[in-house]
């Protein structure tokens, strides 16, 4: 199948996944995860009704927005981010998912404060405790939630997680119901300068179930530009 065939098959996959959870598919934003994919398939997908993009690495985002690959979507950063990166991210991408620390919303901070913008991101959880992944451990989520009182110049407008690999979708259902508790249990806290609008979980192998737990923004790759090749 083609990019625009496997574009209209997820959005497909997400309506009918929102239709069981008694949803509205139009509240559910499809991320492309455009990682090791060049510049003219991601213009293809965008071209094809692809509404956002999400890099996982700096230097590759910045060579495909100098040739103009996502005009016409959002433009999402989704990967692992180092402090020394982040100037080359405030003010070009839309959101942040992946902040796992105060440390980095500081740098975040800093560096929107020098271009007088307010960078949107969303808190990374480490939903499965996993020691290879980054991301704030549930019981220390409130600790970066208050921080972002400190920090004028960024908004946390949500939570994002990466569960543990798994062999079928159903099977990262606790992680993500862990996820959708966090989000409903801290929205609630009303904290300075928090607004829990997105939930930002599910990949290729588990949206559906994500959407399930609530997910209002899914990360989908394979699934749009088939497998990748890492040789």
């Amino acid at each position: 199948m083609s990019i625009a065939e496997n574009i209209q098959s997820v959005k497909a996959r997400i309506a009918r996944a929102a239709e069981a959870a008694g949803r509205d598919p139009s509240e559910i934003l499809l991320i492309g995860a455009t990682k090791m994919n060049d510049a003219a398939r991601v213009k293809e997908a965008v071209a094809a009704g692809l509404p956002a993009c999400g890099e996982n690495r700096v230097q590759e985002l910045m060579g495909k927005n100098a040739q103009g690959a996502y005009e016409g979507a959002q433009l999402h950063f989704i990967g692992t981010l180092q402090r020394n990166k982040v100037k080359y991210l405030v003010g070009t991408v839309s959101l942040i998912h992946s902040v796992d620390s105060v440390e980095l919303m500081r740098e975040i901070d800093r560096q929107a404060a020098k271009r007088g913008i307010v960078q949107d991101i969303l808190l990374e959880v480490n939903s499965g405790g996993e020691a290879s992944k980054s991301g704030f451990a549930p019981d220390e989520l409130p600790l970066g939630l208050e921080a972002a009182a400190s920090f004028p110049s960024l908004r946390v407008r949500g939570l994002m997680t990466v569960p543990p690999i798994v062999e079928n979708g159903e099977a990262a259902l606790p992680y993500f119901r862990l996820l959708q508790q966090l989000f409903v249990d801290n929205g609630r806290k009303k904290y300075d300068n928090v607004h829990m609008d997105f939930l930002s979980m599910g990949m290729s192998g588990d949206f559906e179930t994500a959407i399930a737990c609530g997910a209002n923004m899914v990360r989908v790759g394979t699934a749009i530009f088939g497998p990748r090749s890492y040789t």
